[in-house]
């Protein structure tokens, strides 16, 4: 009687030694990708359901098949299921499970597909699922963003440029420009779900099977939009998921600069915003601290993600044509990353309703840094002054302006005329905040009324999704 272990693998009839203790441990999956036993498990439906449609199957062996698939469907989520490591991933450990369940008729259920195509559905039915769930949060964010703004339309504060106070513009203003990041990781997630919704199932190993499969109708019970084209490509490549890792790079990077202004905006040295104490905690040594540390985690974490985006692109380089055991490398980091994702959009979408501005601290910084200099340049051009003149005159205005310790708009008339006999006394319509961000009336520009109708644009987009 043989001694070999292997005899209890599904794949084990080839082997005359039984897997090494180690190696069992080291290659197996389980751990990580019982995640996917719901995917694993409609995979499974839908094909044996297939199987039926073209005769391989009856109807009583495919009831047994779909009664033991759900009944194992129960026991795992109600904690019952048994994970072994011994049956290495989830794929045979709920094949295993249906044999024992229902007896012979269990192992007709993987006829016609491979555990490569098993698996290249399932992430594929996983990463359309999650990257559902990650649109709604970023459209929940948005709808929050645009609520924030619309209440600061009128909000004057310092806009800047290298950290340097440029030209006054409105918080509302400030963040559509957030809006308009993720509207473009929104459409980023959107085009990588069109690639992501097609199905690998019925490619088997890499050749296709000799059975009379019919990939259309499995294709149409998962809800996806077709089968794959080529079935050495359906089980080899993860572009999908290292796709899905980009856009999550680039979510996270709009969201770590997002985090970078509001750590600057809490702390002393701007005062522009106040964030509730329950997003923020102490110092353990210092009193008087307040840590904005939910920016600070979310800013932290977009390191995180880039590094799963560029251990994937590693995973996937060097890879000959079909599937390779690397691949089972690409499942944790797109499983932390999309826990990280999620969490970092569910921060903010708690967070973002509880800021408050503290508007005259804006207003204050905005008469800081000479804010309103481009505006005077902008009047004398208006008055017929060639720009790079205008742009001189400015600046020796403000140089003046240091000297006295003033802004622009606190000097007098007559001052302002030594530099320029084009100014006159309706400059000083130019020079205020109020006159400078509405002057901005285009759009994409700062002023209220332009704010006002972005934010209405934005509403009707997210009520088309």
């Amino acid at each position: 009687m043989s001694n070999n272990k292997n005899i209890d693998k599904l794949w084990g009839g080839r082997f005359s030694e039984a897997t090494d203790a180690f190696v069992e441990r080291f290659t197996a999956s389980v751990g990580f990708d019982k995640r996917l036993y719901q995917h694993d498990i409609n995979g499974s439906i839908a094909h044996a359901k297939m199987l039926l449609k073209v005769g391989i199957l009856n109807t009583e062996e495919t009831d047994q098949i779909v009664s033991g698939l759900e009944l194992i469907r129960q026991e795992i989520e109600q904690g019952d299921f048994e994970w072994s490591v011994a049956l290495e991933d989830v794929h045979m450990n709920i094949e295993a499970a249906l044999t024992n369940k229902i007896g012979i008729t269990g192992k007709k259920l993987h006829t016609g597909r491979s555990r490569n195509d098993q698996v290249a559905t399932d992430m594929r039915l996983y990463v359309r699922d999650e990257i559902d769930t990650i649109a709604s949060a970023i459209t929940q964010l948005q709808s929050t963003l645009l609520d924030l703004a619309e209440k600061e339309a009128d909000t004057i504060m310092p806009g800047f440029t290298h950290l340097q106070t440029a030209q006054p513009i409105t918080f509302g203003h400030h963040l559509m420009a957030w809006y308009e990041m993720l509207e473009r990781d929104y459409g980023r997630l959107m085009d990588c779900r069109k690639r992501v919704n097609l199905s690998p199932l019925g490619a088997a190993a890499l050749a296709g099977t000799s059975y009379p499969i019919d990939r259309e109708f499995t294709a149409s019970q998962l809800g996806f939009d077709a089968p794959t084209r080529n079935s050495l490509d359906s089980v080899s490549d993860r572009d999908f998921v290292i796709e899905l890792a980009a856009f999550a790079s680039l979510l996270l990077t709009h969201m770590s600069r997002f985090s970078e202004e509001l750590v600057l905006w809490t702390s002393a040295h701007f005062d522009f915003i106040d964030l509730p104490d329950k997003f923020c905690t102490g110092s353990s040594i210092m009193p008087q601290k307040k840590n904005p540390d939910v920016p600070e985690l979310v800013r932290g974490k977009t390191g995180r993600v880039t590094g799963h985006l560029i251990s994937l692109l590693i995973l996937m380089k060097s890879q000959p044509l079909a599937y390779n055991k690397d691949n089972q490398e690409d499942k944790e980091p797109v499983f932390d990353l999309v826990d990280t994702v999620k969490d970092c959009l569910q921060a903010y979408c708690r967070m973002l309703p509880a800021i408050s501005a503290k508007r005259e601290n804006m207003r204050k910084a905005a008469f800081q840094g000479y804010a309103t200099a481009t505006d005077l340049a902008d009047y004398l051009v208006k008055k017929g002054v060639a720009f790079r003149d205008a742009h001189e005159v400015v600046g020796k205005s403000v140089a003046f302006a240091i000297e006295q310790n003033r802004d622009l708009s606190e000097l007098s008339l007559e001052q302002l005329q030594g530099f320029s006999d084009s100014i006159e006394d309706d400059v000083f319509e130019h020079l205020t905040l109020e006159g400078s961000v509405n002057a901005r009336n285009h759009c994409g520009g700062t002023a209220p009324v332009q704010v006002r109708k972005a934010i209405a644009y934005a509403r009707r987009e997210l009520e088309q999704r």
